[in-house]
């Protein structure tokens, strides 16, 4: 009998695809990709096993489209694995089951009580499969078993097989989604553009427009001749062996076009296949993508966050993966394998992709191997989850060809001479030219104390200079203080916030610039929460900062006197305590040890009192505030067997405690017309929802849900698009001062403001 991986048109079954070329196929491809990193062998077996179960002779009947009950296809070819039979040792049977079972559902637990782990599924009665399958388990493993042993050492051992199973469940999804892919182009005629240039082969071009671009400098300034220092000495150690790296500069010292420096000319040295560059927040990522978009040419930089999840579409959609229906465009793939030569992306998108379990996000893992990764304010990965995201890019530089550069004006204490157990190797691998005595040079402002400061005082203390900005932990404050502001009747008063949309913040921080230019000044008293911390440059006479943790109110520092043409002493930053707005319990506790340091009589600004902070806040917090849900201990290995609970972690690492959903507010020619274009059914999602990003809110889900109950907005054309565009329909909750008020969404109206 011929067994069929896939259907075609012709009732003779000539266009049908055979499962032994599926299967054959599928190694290929899967063994191409993790022979990148020296898994192929283990990525190929897990194509060629990955379907067995379609040699069930009831899977013909799903292929004819005949009803009947479900056919579990991907469990048996973990089953034969797992058999004793196989001559496969139980610790590698183990991990590519798992990779195998959850090429379509995603990685499973190896145990758990939900019915869907290795343990359960494999414990189920098998179908009897036709004695076809018996041709494509190998004679023996041992090829597979030098391979995966090479990923592990021994005091790390269950965590990095962990990883060595991800990058092989990643090549197998993308090479299973290739191939099927591939096939139904064929047979619908179809043709994709789906390959990106190779990096290796731009580097050239993309470091002679680096230089050109770094020789438009003016060289008159002092700062700027320290800038081109800094890059200098930075470039200079490019030839360094790839690894772990902290850059450490101070704000305005130019960290970003530094770091991009070094990672050209790194990758160039060495080989590297794609350089991504993370980033903490949202807010600022356009900016940066707009700066290597200039630099390096639009179309070899793909942008990917979370503004719009265009994954979250309706079964029925025209591109709902795996159905010969699909239609998806150059984007999507490129937001699922990562394979464009320059990815910027945010620490979310990053990390939780690295502990996914979901085949959509972990199909790109296999291309993160081999890359340049800058993380941009690496002071910002969260606490809770720092040991097991310290763990992960500590493999990720051992053993899949990574270099990660830790990015910062405050570099954290992740060295492993200061967190124990978990810190990073990271002695003398500093690329900044003398950290200490940059922080001197480069300081430009002062912090002192203000005590408490009712919102009546900050009000008072923003009416008595004409150019100041105030800075609050939460989006709720900022308002009420604007509301304050406002009507005490300052003068140039400027929002700006997260309730205003990527776009109308573009137009806003232009106007604060045009504002502050010393060529003609104009009143501009500025309200804010923290997303004016990193990545906009601003350069303001002084400023008031809530407090947080030192590194917030250094950020905040660094918009004061930030070009350096100000006297030292009439720049100041004061820092304050809100009576009537404690800050969140994180940011609260972050806050106390940066008055623990102040109280010991230290400049804040001083590279002492940052380390005596972050040491404060990571090492001496203990590993079990590091790592709060214990995922580490998630993935054990004790030489004989495995328990990866890939599943649960998948849950548990969460960047962000209370996921944000998008809002689109059409109030822009431009967005009404990317709105209106949602409903014809040629459009495709991926270029529209990328196009939609710079005019989208990020609001609570329920927030979201009582505007749709009450007829405030809703998702627009659903039966094309799902779930993944929901438009704002009340014009009236957006406001050009302070953006978009979904409070209490179910009585306010354009006619009915209540704020």
């Amino acid at each position: 009998m011929t067994h069929y991986a896939h259907s075609g048109s012709r009732a003779d079954r000539a266009d049908w695809q055979k499962l032994s070329d599926h299967l054959l196929c599928v190694e290929r491809l899967a063994q191409e990709r993790g022979a990148a990193f020296g898994l192929g062998a283990a990525a190929g077996l897990a194509g060629r096993l990955h379907d067995l179960g379609k040699y069930d002779p009831a899977f013909d009947r799903v292929l004819r489209g005949e009803p009947g009950p479900v056919v579990d296809h991907s469990t048996a070819g973990g089953r034969v694995l797992l058999d004793s039979a196989s001559g496969c040792p139980k610790p590698l049977a183990e991990a590519l089951a798992q990779a195998i079972l959850g090429h379509h559902a995603g990685l499973p637990d190896t145990n758990g009580a939900d019915g869907g782990s290795v343990v359960t599924r494999i414990a189920r009665p098998g179908a009897a499969l036709d004695a076809q399958w018996r041709a494509h388990v190998p004679d023996d493993f041992n090829a597979v078993a030098r391979e995966v042993l090479h990923k592990l050492r021994r005091e790390k051992a269950g965590f990095d097989f962990s990883v060595a199973t991800r990058m092989v469940f990643s090549c197998l999804v993308d090479a299973d989604f290739r191939d099927t892919e591939a096939f139904y182009d064929a047979l619908e005629g179809r043709s994709r553009d789906r390959d990106w240039p190779d990096l290796q082969s731009l580097l050239p071009a993309f470091r002679a427009r680096f230089d050109a671009h770094m020789a438009a400098f003016d060289p008159a300034t002092d700062l700027n001749r320290l800038r081109a220092e800094i890059l200098t000495q930075v470039r200079a150690k490019a030839a360094l062996p790839p690894g772990l790296f902290t850059l450490s500069v101070p704000t305005g010292g130019g960290k970003t076009l530094a770091s991009l420096g070094f990672a050209l000319d790194h990758a160039a040295r060495h080989g590297h296949r794609r350089i991504l560059y993370a980033i903490p927040f949202t807010s600022i990522i356009d900016q940066t993508v707009q700066v290597f978009a200039d630099l390096l040419g639009a179309e070899n930089v793909l942008e990917h966050h979370s503004a719009i999840e265009i994954e979250k579409l309706r079964p029925g959609s025209r591109e709902v993966a795996d159905t010969k229906d699909r239609s998806r465009d150059k984007l999507r793939q490129a937001m699922e394998d990562w394979a464009a030569p320059v990815v910027v992306t945010t620490n979310v998108q990053l990390f939780e992709s690295l502990f996914a379990a979901r085949p959509s996000r972990c199909r790109k893992l296999h291309n993160i191997a081999g890359a340049v990764i800058v993380l941009d304010e690496a002071q910002c990965l969260p606490r809770k989850l720092l040991l097991p995201t310290l763990a992960m890019l500590d493999t990720l530089c051992a053993h899949y060809g990574c270099t990660v550069v830790l990015c910062t004006a405050t570099q954290p204490a992740f060295d492993s001479g200061q967190l124990q157990p978990g810190g990073l190797a990271l002695a003398g691998r500093e690329l900044a030219p003398d950290p200490v005595a940059l922080a001197g040079r480069l300081r430009r402002a002062r912090i002192v104390q203000g005590g408490a400061m009712a919102d009546a005082s900050l009000v008072a203390a923003l009416a008595a200079t004409p150019q100041g900005f105030v800075i609050v932990n939460s989006r709720k404050h900022a308002l009420s203080l604007y509301r304050a502001a406002e009507a005490a009747g300052l003068e140039g008063l400027i929002h700006l916030t997260t309730r205003q949309y990527p776009a109308h913040r573009r137009a806003i921080i232009a106007d604060i610039r045009t504002r502050l230019d010393p060529k003609n000044p104009k009143p501009c008293r500025l309200i804010a929460t923290s997303l004016i911390e990193a990545g906009v440059d601003l350069d303001f006479p002084c400023g008031w900062r809530a407090e947080a943790g030192l590194d917030s109110v250094i950020q905040a520092a660094g918009r004061v006197n930030r070009e350096g043409k100000r006297p030292l002493e009439a720049s100041v930053l004061t820092v304050f305590s809100a009576p009537d707005n404690a800050p969140p319990g994180d940011v609260a506790q972050l806050a106390q040890a940066m008055q623990s340091v102040a109280r010991g009589g230290c400049d804040l600004l001083d590279p002492a009192a940052i380390r005596r902070w972050f040491e404060e806040v990571y090492w001496r917090a203990g590993p079990k505030r590091l790592d709060a849900e214990g995922l580490i201990d998630k993935f054990v290995f004790n030489g004989a067997a495995t328990n990866f609970a890939f599943r649960t972690v998948a849950e548990r690492y969460r960047m962000i405690d209370s996921p944000m959903v998008p809002v689109i507010v059409a109030r822009e020619d431009v967005a009404c017309d990317l709105v209106e274009r949602l409903s014809n059914e040629w459009e495709k999602s991926g270029p529209l929802a990328r196009a939609l990003q710079p005019f989208t809110v990020q609001i609570p889900h329920a927030a979201r849900e009582t505007l749709r109950a009450n007829g405030k907005g809703d998702f627009e054309a659903p039966n094309l698009r799902g779930d993944a565009f929901f438009v704002l329909g009340d014009g009236g909750l957006y406001h050009d001062d302070f953006g978009l008020w979904w409070e209490q969404a179910d009585y306010l109206s354009a006619d009915q403001e209540v704020v």
